[in-house]
């Protein structure tokens, strides 16, 4: 494997948007939607008194 000196190495630029980051964004996504959706049913649930016993 060949050495990089300092100068190459500060011309490396990496990528912004990785998998990881990707991923960790299309998960909070996923939980604002479960809640509003989560939230939707239990308004539904109220405004028609179909309540669990």
């Amino acid at each position: 494997m060949k050495q990089l000196d300092e100068k190459q190495m500060k011309q490396i630029s990496a990528g912004a948007i990785n998998g990881t980051l990707l991923n960790a964004i299309l998960r909070g996504v996923n939980v604002f939607i479960d809640a509003g959706r989560n939230f939707g049913s239990a308004i539904r649930r109220l405004t028609s008194r179909n309540l669990c016993r």
